[in-house]
């Protein structure tokens, strides 16, 4: 029996990532973080593309995608994210990672240069995925979606304790703005937009523990499908 293909979709900040993986865990498929091919990307931008005014060359970008080899290889039970063969999954949580990877993000080419990839990995089923447009772009199909939310306030607690955690120096008035712009970003953009699929089940978890939303998830899966 093919195992089932999961998206998750939703905003900054909601769990999408640790919940799709302890979920992954569970049920004994893979996790695939898909903000963190596009974390990866705008990482790698600032090393090498950016111009004089300190900005972003996009057109640059774009040329050096020939140079980028995105890559996750499985260590103690955890995907983690090689780019050109380095460990970066540090890396791509720092702050100035969080203030471009929206505008990274957005670009058409870039979701061009990694929808392929993302597919592909989903084609065999047993796999869980989460981003900002999986069930609605990159798999329409998924045989479940769900959709995370929770409020601003919630939602700036959380990134603000992940970045002290994590070792980088944090603000909590830039930590939300940052997570604002990046809403409004998602959002607003051209190409795959941040939406909740027609088909999804939202999930607001403002006033849910991790354990609790990943209990609610595994909740419906059992009544939609007896799954789990």
């Amino acid at each position: 029996m093919k195992k089932p293909v999961i998206a998750i979709d939703g905003y900054s900040s909601t769990g999408k990532s640790s919940i799709s993986k302890i979920i992954a865990e569970k049920l004994g498929i893979v996790h695939l973080d898909t903000g963190a091919l596009y974390r990866g990307i705008t990482w790698f931008a600032l090393q090498n593309c950016v111009d004089e005014n300190g900005k972003i060359n996009l057109e640059e970008l774009f040329k050096s995608f020939h140079l980028i080899e995105l890559e996750f290889k499985k260590e103690e039970d955890e995907l983690i994210l090689y780019l050109n063969k380095i460990n970066v999954s540090k890396e791509i949580r720092a702050a100035e990672v969080s203030d471009n990877v929206s505008l990274i993000a957005k670009q058409k080419e870039v979701r061009d240069f990694l929808l392929e990839a993302q597919r592909s990995i989903a084609r065999n089923g047993g796999v869980i995925m989460d981003g900002r447009d999986i069930g609605t772009v990159v798999l329409p199909d998924a045989d479940f979606k769900f959709f995370l939310t929770a409020s601003i306030e919630e939602r700036t607690k959380r990134r603000y304790n992940e970045l002290l955690s994590m070792g980088f120096e944090a603000d909590e008035t830039q930590v939300r703005e940052n997570l604002m712009e990046r809403d409004r970003i998602d959002s607003e953009r051209e190409i795959s937009p941040l939406r909740q699929a027609e088909d999804a089940i939202v999930i607001d978890n403002t006033n849910l523990t991790k354990s609790q939303t990943i209990e609610s998830i595994l909740q419906h899966l059992i009544k939609i499908n007896n799954f789990y």
